[in-house]
């Protein structure tokens, strides 16, 4: 059997690296869930660059649509009473995605074999992740696999659209900075060494926007393998880095820090934080637990250390709006909020209204910054071409000045 390298980590977020005997990726990851471990990341010793557990779910080829249509259909027709196994060979046999289909199909041979259906789905957690397992394992305990299905479909559709609109809000943004980056590289590659020669016939001294103009050119040209080189190494490099421990609180808490940005990256986390939390106590899933599996899939240490502190306190008694409170992280709406779902007993009600309420708040955000963002980007493509231009006709202007 190949040999794997592996970074994982425990219920307190220490991590482990190591090396398993495994069949393949999915096999590694069984073995260290059976550990009660989390996988970071995993990587065949033959390859030393390593594939992300994130990457691994792209590489599958299965994309979020296919896992949202695939929950929405079995749960339609596990509530009309189909067996479990004849549904989930149907939806194999309906599957556009040979690689779903592949998935579904080890899926239906576990289940027949004995499997539960989150045991064969938990063979496959790059795809449908540690929140879908959890979600099926507590329907499958309670008796109500068609009402979670039902509410894990609402929930998956509903983070697809508010995805698709933060992503799409900076489509256009992204589209004519690309442009602009573009067009100003070609301009110094082929445009200014051919007014270069010109100039030089000139003999006068020239300006100092079109020597500054020059010289740039003259980098880009002479030196762009370098600063390929450069660009790259740094984004490894800070891809390394934001691996380690420290690396990522360091980057987190520069994030968050932003002036607009980081206010938009503490809403999106809180959004996902209410949203998942309470889907899983909807679902009968105990509150510790269900934080537990909250704090592995926030992707912000600073979070991550706030969960487990109110893990400790909620272990000892204490009811989960109080280490919320002194929390700096979470504004004072959530554990107010909070106090009133576990007043009430309707936790997951209240933690639903708030994901509402944090999602309409990254939307307004995130639509505000990109209308600021228009004229912002349309000035500085203006000052850059007319720094441009002035540059290229002011020697022309000082040459037929002296005449």
């Amino acid at each position: 059997m190949p040999l794997y390298k592996f970074i994982a980590k425990d219920a307190t977020g220490k991590k482990f690296t190591g090396e398993v005997e495994a069949v393949d990726e999915n096999a590694l990851v069984k073995i260290l869930q059976q550990e009660r471990l989390t996988p970071i990341e995993v990587r065949s010793k033959s390859n030393q660059n390593g594939i992300s557990l994130a990457i691994l779910k792209i590489g599958k080829g299965v994309s979020t649509s296919e896992v949202v249509n695939f929950t929405r259909q079995l749960s339609t027709m596990v509530s009309a009473g189909l067996p479990l196994t004849d549904a989930l060979l149907i939806l194999q046999k309906q599957t556009k995605s040979n690689n779903f289909a592949r998935i579904l199909g080890e899926v239906v041979s576990d289940v027949e074999g004995g499997l539960s259906l989150s045991q064969a789905l938990a063979k496959h957690n790059n795809v449908f992740g540690i929140v879908y397992i959890k979600l099926i394992e507590a329907g499958e305990t309670g008796g109500v696999l068609d009402k979670v299905l039902s509410k894990l479909a609402q929930s998956l559709e509903k983070e697809r659209e508010f995805k698709s609109k933060t992503r799409g809000a900076f489509i256009y943004p992204a589209i004519v900075v690309t442009v602009m980056i573009v067009v100003m590289i070609l301009m110094m590659i082929f445009v200014i060494p051919k007014l270069t020669g010109l100039y030089s016939q000139i003999g006068t001294q020239l300006p100092l926007p079109t020597r500054v103009l020059i010289a740039t050119s003259n980098i880009l040209r002479g030196f762009w393998w370098l600063l390929i080189i450069f660009v790259v190494g740094a984004v490894y490099a800070l891809k390394v880095f934001s691996k380690t421990e420290a690396g990522a609180k360091i980057i987190s808490k520069f994030v968050l820090a932003l002036p607009i940005w980081g206010k938009i990256r503490k809403t999106l986390i809180l959004a996902e934080f209410t949203r998942t939390l309470g889907l899983l106590i909807g679902t009968g899933i105990p509150i510790i637990s269900a934080l537990k599996v909250v704090r592995d899939i926030l992707s912000s240490p600073a979070y991550q250390e706030g969960i487990d502190k109110a893990i400790s306190s909620v272990e000892r008694g204490s009811p989960l709006y109080r280490p919320l409170t002194s929390d700096p992280n979470f504004p004072p709406i959530i554990s107010q909020m909070v106090r009133v779902g576990e007043e009430t007993g309707k936790m997951d009600e209240v933690l639903g209204r708030l994901s509402l309420y944090f999602e309409g708040e990254s939307e307004n955000s995130i639509r505000n910054l990109t209308t600021a963002l228009e004229p912002i980007i349309l000035v500085i493509l203006g000052l850059g071409v007319g720094i441009l231009v002035l540059s290229i006709i002011l020697p022309i202007y000082n040459l037929t000045s002296q005449f």
